[in-house]
């Protein structure tokens, strides 16, 4: 789980660097299964709303 900023107003830099401690925390392999997962959920839901991939050109012969 990872770790919550809680502070009194918007403050960039106290964000990024909560995301760079986190993600120095990770192992190369938990940042690409994070990275595969992100990238399914994005995926499913542009296709739940409607977005599919582009019809792919089949090459004739």
């Amino acid at each position: 789980m990872s770790p919550i900023l809680k502070t009194d107003k918007d403050d960039e830099d106290q964000e990024l660097e909560l995301e760079l401690v986190y993600q120095r925390a990770l192992t190369t392999q938990q940042r690409f299964d994070l990275m595969f997962r992100k990238s399914r959920e994005i995926a499913e839901v542009l296709l739940k709303h409607g977005y599919r991939k582009p019809v792919e050109i089949v090459k004739r012969t």
